[in-house]
Order: structure tokens, then C-alpha cells, then sequence
């Protein structure tokens, strides 16, 4: 029977029971001890309970991190997730809402954490596999988690060594074993949900218990000698109920650790007080469990003199913590911004100014680590601020020298003409290739980027003042790289002023963008050293004159460029520009009327079937298993911006528009000819396809149309070929994208007509003895000029075997062309008669009678002239097969 009952009796009667009992070991009196120290009931708040829970789950977060167990970590963090979405209410209710401090902190611990095992490639490469699916697993939910404490993550960020309140409360109501939170935990500890340890962790503090021999101890086992616990009670405890007795009663050393810890709370919040007073700043609290601040240092004394060389040297000491590991790259742009305001209250001049504000720009450049992704958008602001007032104030002061030429001793920042060591030309690159990234993290179809968009014209705007800045020095090499990136600004934008001019609208000397483009590109070509600009500049001078319907001009200058022969030696980006000019110069040329030259633009492009991939428009995901990762990043960065797209769709219709125009009256001239050619794979690969259908319905797609339309050609039906081409469904989708496209529906109605006419007479000619040309235009609703030419030059090209009879206007036939039994039969004579010859040479070749073993004359054509080597051959296998 436990003593906890036997206390109303008297002490001979637990004397005598208590003797019964055998003695216990240490360990095991300590343990009981402990499991009647469990059964004290504490009342709790909701609060102390929930936070209890999330500082537990912290805990063993920062374990798992300190030994990199990623699975157990995502685990502890999904729980701690779980948690934290069970306390919201409480914290609804006690914090008005406000996200904890100690779980910013975590969250912001985790975040940084989880980017600097992922930038560790090749740490990442060494983990099991489960360690790295599950890295990934929690990169993914961190990710989104955080977009709910984004306001609360930054605000932390900003000022990360604020004291946690909250969690020193919390600290403070744990036992002084948990107080410490630099010690090292044992990263095998676990924790049961109350917040005991387990096991491991019992054993271990249940030794110490043992060894320890300090009045704490004395006190927590009360039971554990029964006489000597008789005896030392007081005889006034005698006359206490059962509960007063059993009381947990404070003692003065327990009075003493309150008020010890109330002391340790004041003093530190008057180290906090007095660190937020003090100008000249103080030793900073280093915690440990985040990372280890660097000092910030000082921009100047009280007393110090401000000039020149003290602004200098204080500007190179910032710029030299540039790039180190522990640098804050948000607080060096702080000082270098501070730094220039000083500069400017003193009046120190313009050239410390625009170096102050170039070691700006390249803080901010630095201020995102990875290369290959885009800066967040409120520094992407900055940069265009601080770039824009850079140039400006070039512009405004032309006694600055500014160049990479100029060495760091060289400098002249006192007077003019003053001497600055930079390149303003290689910011503005950079800030473009920045703006590029910019529009390729965005979503193309949302309002952010038509936003980003709008800063094109800013870019723009920039590259014409460093423009004007670099004509003033007069240097041609950086004249041609400005000059580039203008072009590649201008060079895919439509200029409806251009048609205008053309038409009279407009007055000659009226500029443009032709006109532009003509002044810059010029200047490359006369300028430029290396053949990558020049290259870039040809190919962009041909896509817009492409765009605009210069035709003539277009062609003329790729025919002269000779780029066709030498663009595959080019770097991608340069191919990838080929390409789209291509694929505009084929637009161009179907505008024009020009089908074979269309269909030759654009039949390197079709063919491949990867005509996404070519243009730099996206990457097709059946291909996926043929590139790597490294790979695919390389070509996602490849990658064209939305706004500078050319429509597939409408660069495929036209391809097979342009197919159907030239191949369907082959086909019809060429009907039994055995060594007919192909010229459009693919356009042949979508009329077998339809012919392999069993049930064909009506069109619906762009494809689908055409090969109807292809199909009705070939009938001579030119009426049903123009409507499958030309409706309101096709008007949709592709041909409304033309600039005046009732002109081009004209010209294709057009092309169908003729292309029909010249169709219809190679399959009917052998029915006819003679057709009149009135007849023909009625049928195909064309002049008889036009007829009468189309007729002619088939005749002339001996296409045709007719004449025409120029009084009655008939087309009279000659009937030498064989009739269709005929044709067959050749047709078999020539397969038989190829069939024959093969079959004669590979039984020559299993005989060996073409080395002359017998046989005479007969044999494989051309024999003799395999010569004595041959011949020796031959001998070698006649001895060998004899020996056989």
C-alpha cells in the first residue's frame, strides 16, 4: 500500500509496514520521485500550452539542421505547420493576430537554411536519395508556406537581432536545465508531445540525478529514505491537513532564482535601452541560433573632417567587404546611399559622385547571387533610379572622362577634367539583359508583365542618353555596342508610319523607323571589327525590312550577306535571330505573291518539326529526356520574351498554303512519272494521314482545312478549295494577323485560281481534243489575258503538249501524251526492269563473276575495271573456297 494513504496512521504502524518493504536502489527511488513529481497538476493558459508545442517542434527543427537529416526535418516542419495552424486562434485572440516573433524566426532560419543546400551542388550530389526528394519536398512547401508571411518575413529581415520577447518569456518559464539555447542538444533527443523527453533523454538526466548531491536534489526525493524522512519532519506538520502537507511551499532558495531572473530581465532591457540611445553603437547580441552578423561599420566620427580622400577611403573600405560571406548586401547599399548624401552635403563634386553612385549600381546588381534568375522587382526600381541620374548627370557635366582604361591611381576626383575608373556602357548591358529576365520570370498573360513591359520605354530612353554620352567620346567600338543594342530595341516593332510613306500619306523626309535602322545598321557594318555585331546587325536590318514589306531590299541583303553558309558557325543566340529573320523574310515573300520563295524560307524550319525550339518560343516537353538539366537551364535562358513571339500557327498555315500551291499541280503533272520527287515532306505527311482515315468529317483544324483544300485542287474545284481556306474560322485565326489582310485574301483567291486552272488542265488534257479559253475563264472565274498567259507558259515550258489557236481562241491538244494504261505500263516495265538489274547484281556478287572466274563477258557492267587488286582478291577466295 502506498504511503500516500498511510498517513493518518500512527508512526509504529508505518514503521512496521515500511520494514517489510525491501530497500530500494538510488536509481529507482529517483524514478519514483519523478513520477510523482508527473502527477503535480499545473494549470495553464491555452496560450503557454500551444506556444509550449511550437517551441518544442523549433527545437527539433534547429537539431535536424545541425546534423542535415532533411527527412526528419520535413516531418518536424509539416508538424510544426500543423501546430502552428491549431494555435492561430489563441494567437487571434492573446496577439491580436501578429505572427510570433521565435516562428518568424524559424521560418527565416529554415528559408536560409533549406537556398544554402540547394546553391551547394555539390553537397546536394552527394545525398542518399531520400535526403535530396526530400530537400526538394521541403524546398517546395517552404516556398509556398511563406507566401502568407511575406510583410512578417521582411520585416524581420530588416531588423533580424530585435530581441524576442515572447520567446524570452517562454525561455524564462522553462527550467534553467532548457535556459541555455547556445548549449548543443543531443541531436538523437526526441520529444513526446507534451514536451517530455523520451527515453534517451530520461537516462541521461536520471545519471546526473545520481551523482548530484546539492539540496535540489535533496528536496525531489522526499521519499527516498522513509525513517529518515520521520524523522526530520517538524512536529508542527503533524497538525496539517493531508493536502496542506503534500503542497508544493516555496523556499527561499526558489525566491532567490525569481528575483535572480527578474535582475537578468531588467538588466536587459537597460543594455537595450542604452544600445537604441547610443549614436556611435554598440557590441551586438550574437544568438546561435542564427547566423553571425557582420559588425556594421562606421561611416564617420563625430569630430572627423569630411573631405575628399576621407570619402574615398571610406568608400573603398565598403566596396571591399564586396562579395565576402558575411557581408549584408541590403546594409551596403544602405551605406553607400548614405555615403553619397554625405557627398553631396559637402559639396565634394561631381566625380566622387558618379563613382559613388556606379559602386551603387554594382551593389545592387550584386544584390542577387544567382545569375540565372531575375531581381525582385523593388530593386529592379532602384537600379533604374540610380542608372538614370548616373547618365544624367554625364550628360550634364562633359568634363568627366569615364573608362575602363582609367586605372584606380590614375584618377582625377578634385578637379577637372576629372578621370573615373567605370564603364557606363557595361551597366547599361547589363541593366538590359536584367530587363530581359525580368519579363521571362513574369507570367505573359497577367498584368505583371504588361507592368514590366512599360519599363522598356525607361530602358530604352536610358540606352538614347548613353547613346548621345558615348557619341560625344567618339569612340567607335563602344559606338557599335550601343548602337546593337538600340537596333535589338527597335528592330521587331511594327512602324505603321512606314506604310503610310509608302503610300504617299506621309512626307518623304518624314523619319522613321527605317530610316533608323538604316543610320545604325550602316554604321555597324562601316565600324564594327568583329563579325557577331555585324552579323546581328544584318539579320535584324533584313527582319524589319521583312516586316514592313521591303521585300526587294530584304532579300537583296541576305543574298549579299552570304549568311546561309556560315550561320551554323555562329553562336545560338545569333542562330536563334537567324531563324526568325527567316521565318519573316517567308512572310514577307507570301505577302508578296512570292510562294516558292516562301516555301523555300521556311521549309528549314518545318521539316525539323521543331519549329518552337528554333525560334526560342518554349521547349517541347516529349524531348525532355533527351537534354539534362544543365541543358535545359541553359535553353530556358534562351529563351525569347512573350511580346517578341512570331505565331506558329500562322507561320505553319502559310508554310502549308505555300506547300499546296506548288505541290498540288506537280503532283497532277507528275501523276505516273516513277521518279517523281518530294518537295514538302511535311505537307505530304498530312495527306497521307487524312488518306489513311477512315472516316473523314468536316475540318476543323488549321490542318485540317488545308488538306481539304488541297484535296478540292485536285478535283479542279477552285470554289471549294477557296472557301476551305478562306472563311470566317481560318479569317480568325491566321489570316486577320496580316497587316491589311483584305489585300492578302485578294492575292491568295488569286493564286488559288490560277494554281487550279493549271491543275485542272495537266489531269484532264488527255480528254479533251480541243477546250476553248472563253470556257476556261467562265470556269475558273479568271480574264482571258490570264488565261491566255497561264496556257502559254505551260506550253513554252513544254508542260503542256498543246497549241493554241489564236482565231477560234482554243487550246488545241496533240495527244502524244500516253493514255493511262500506257503510262501504267511503262511504269512497270521501268520497276521490272530496275528489279532485274539489282536482282543480276547481288547473284554476281554471291558468284564472285564479276572477277572474272569464268563466265566470259556476262556479268556485272563495268567489271574490267576493278583492276589487278580485284582480281587478286578474287584469287584469295577461289583458294579458299577450294580448300573448303
Amino acid at each position: 500500500m502506498s504511503r500516500f494513504f498511510q498517513q493518518g496512521s500512527d508512526s509504529e504502524t508505518e514503521t512496521s509496514s515500511e520494514e517489510d518493504v525491501p530497500q530500494r536502489a538510488p536509481v529507482a527511488a529517483f524514478t519514483f520521485s519523478d513520477e510523482e513529481e508527473d502527477t503535480k497538476r499545473v494549470v495553464r493558459s491555452a496560450k503557454e500550452k500551444r506556444y509550449e508545442e511550437l517551441h518544442n517542434l523549433i527545437k527539433q527543427i534547429r537539431n535536424y539542421r545541425k546534423i542535415k537529416d532533411m527527412s526528419s526535418m520535413l516531418s518536424s516542419f509539416e508538424d510544426l505547420m500543423r501546430a502552428y495552424t491549431k494555435a492561430i486562434p489563441v494567437i487571434n485572440k492573446e496577439e491580436n493576430g501578429v505572427t510570433p516573433r521565435f516562428y518568424v524566426r524559424c521560418l527565416v532560419e529554415v528559408e536560409d537554411f533549406i537556398n544554402e543546400m540547394w546553391e551547394d551542388r555539390e553537397g546536394r550530389k552527394n545525398m542518399s536519395k531520400n535526403s535530396s526528394k526530400s530537400l526538394t519536398s521541403l524546398r517546395q512547401k517552404l516556398r509556398k508556406y511563406n507566401k502568407d508571411f511575406e510583410d512578417d518575413l521582411a520585416k524581420f529581415r530588416e531588423n533580424p537581432d530585435q530581441g524576442d520577447e515572447e520567446e524570452e518569456e517562454e525561455k524564462e518559464a522553462q527550467p534553467d536545465s532548457d535556459d541555455d539555447d547556445d548549449e548543443e542538444e543531443d541531436p538523437k533527443m526526441t520529444f513526446r508531445k507534451d514536451g517530455s523527453e523520451s527515453s534517451a533523454g530520461a537516462s541521461k538526466f536520471a545519471k546526473k540525478a545520481v551523482t548530484d548531491d546539492d539540496d535540489e536534489s535533496d528536496d525531489s526525493d522526499w521519499d527516498s529514505d522513509p525513517e529518515s524522512s520521520s524523522e526530520s519532519s517538524d512536529p508542527e506538520d503533524k497538525n496539517l491537513t493531508l493536502r496542506e502537507k503534500f503542497l508544493k511551499r516555496t523556499t527561499d532558495k526558489e525566491e532567490e532564482e525569481k528575483k535572480e531572473k527578474k535582475d537578468k530581465k531588467d538588466r536587459r532591457d537597460k543594455e537595450k535601452k542604452q544600445r537604441k540611445d547610443d549614436e556611435e553603437g554598440e557590441w551586438e547580441t550574437v544568438r546561435g541560433s542564427g547566423a553571425i552578423p557582420s559588425e556594421k561599420p562606421k561611416m564617420f566620427a563625430k569630430d572627423a573632417e569630411i573631405d575628399l580622400n576621407l570619402v574615398v577611403k571610406k568608400l573603398n573600405e565598403i566596396v571591399a567587404a564586396r562579395g565576402k560571406k558575411r557581408t549584408d548586401r541590403r546594409e551596403q547599399i544602405k551605406l553607400l546611399h548614405e555615403l553619397w548624401n554625405v557627398a553631396d552635403a559637402h559639396n565634394l563634386g561631381p566625380a566622387i559622385a558618379i563613382k559613388i553612385k556606379f559602386a551603387i549600381v554594382s551593389s545592387v546588381f550584386d544584390y542577387n547571387p544567382k545569375f540565372s534568375e531575375a531581381m525582385k522587382p523593388e530593386y529592379w526600381a532602384k537600379l533604374l533610379d540610380n542608372i538614370d541620374e548616373c547618365v544624367e548627370q554625364l550628360l550634364a557635366t562633359p568634363e568627366i572622362m569615364v573608362g575602363e582604361q582609367v586605372l584606380e591611381e590614375n584618377e582625377i576626383l578634385d578637379k577637372a577634367p576629372y578621370k573615373v575608373r567605370g564603364c557606363i556602357l557595361t551597366i547599361v548591358e547589363r541593366l538590359d539583359e536584367e530587363f530581359i529576365k525580368l519579363l521571362k520570370e513574369c507570367d505573359p498573360h497577367s498584368n505583371e508583365y504588361v507592368e514590366r513591359l512599360k519599363d522598356e520605354k525607361r530602358v530604352s530612353h536610358i540606352i538614347d542618353k548613353v547613346q548621345e554620352y558615348l557619341e560625344r567620346q567618339g569612340v567607335s567600338s563602344e559606338l557599335c555596342r550601343i548602337y546593337l543594342r538600340k537596333i535589338e530595341h527597335v528592330y521587331y516593332k511594327f512602324d505603321p508610319e512606314v506604310l503610310k510613306q509608302k503610300e504617299g500619306e506621309l512626307p518623304p523626309d518624314t523619319v522613321t523607323s527605317v530610316q533608323v535602322m538604316e543610320k545604325l545598321c550602316k554604321f555597324v557594318y562601316a565600324k564594327d571589327a568583329t563579325d557577331r555585331l555585324r552579323t546581328r546587325a544584318i539579320l535584324s536590318h533584313i527582319y524589319h525590312h521583312a516586316l514592313h514589306d521591303n521585300w526587294f531590299q530584304a532579300r537583296d541583303l541576305i543574298l549579299m550577306s552570304h549568311l546561309q553558309e556560315a550561320i551554323q558557325h555562329s553562336d545560338p543566340p545569333t542562330q536563334i535571330l537567324y531563324n526568325r529573320t527567316m521565318a519573316h523574310l517567308g512572310l514577307c515573300a507570301f505577302r508578296h505573291a512570292n510562294i516558292k520563295d516562301a516555301h523555300n524560307c521556311l521549309v528549314d524550319l518545318m521539316m525539323t518539326g521543331k519549329v518552337k525550339e528554333l525560334l526560342a518560343q518554349g521547349l517541347l516537353p516529349q524531348r525532355q529526356h533527351e537534354r539534362s538539366k544543365e541543358q535545359e537551364k541553359i535553353e530556358k535562358q534562351r529563351q525569347m520574351p512573350f511580346h517578341m513571339h512570331i505565331n506558329l500557327e500562322l507561320l505553319e498555315c502559310v508554310y502549308l498554303v505555300s506547300a499546296m500551291l506548288i505541290e498540288i499541280p506537280y503532283m497532277a503533272a507528275h501523276e505516273f512519272d516513277a521518279r517523281r520527287r518530294m518537295i514538302s515532306k511535311t505537307f505530304y505527311q498530312q495527306l497521307r494521314s487524312s488518306e489513311r482515315q477512315s472516316l473523314v468529317g468536316p475540318p476543323e483544324s488549321m490542318r485540317e482545312h488545308i488538306v481539304a483544300a488541297s484535296k478540292a485542287m485536285r478535283n479542279g474545284n477552285w470554289s471549294a478549295c477557296k472557301n476551305f481556306v478562306i472563311n470566317p474560322k481560318m479569317n480568325a485565326k491566321v489570316w486577320d494577323l496580316f497587316h491589311q489582310a483584305e489585300k492578302v485574301q485578294e492575292m491568295l483567291s488569286r493564286l488559288i485560281q490560277e494554281e487550279a486552272l493549271r491543275t485542272y488542265l495537266f489531269t484532264y488534257s488527255h480528254v479533251y481534243d480541243s477546250i476553248s479559253m472563253a470556257t476556261l475563264a467562265e470556269m475558273f472565274e479568271l480574264s482571258r489575258p490570264i488565261v491566255h498567259s497561264i496556257i502559254s507558259k505551260m506550253i513554252i515550258n513544254e508542260e503542256l503538249k498543246a497549241s493554241l489557236d489564236d482565231p477560234t481562241q482554243t487550246v488545241v491538244m496533240h495527244r502524244s501524251e500516253p493514255s493511262r494504261l500506257q503510262s501504267l505500263a511503262l511504269q512497270l516495265t521501268d520497276k521490272v526492269h530496275n528489279f532485274v538489274d539489282s536482282n543480276e547484281r547481288i547473284f554476281e556478287m554471291k558468284q564472285g563473276n564479276f572477277f572474272n572466274r569464268g563466265g566470259g563477258g556476262q556479268g556485272f557492267r563495268g567489271r574490267e575495271n576493278f583492276g589487278r587488286q580485284g582480281q587478286d582478291w578474287g584469287r584469295r577466295r577461289e583458294r579458299g573456297e577450294r580448300a573448303y
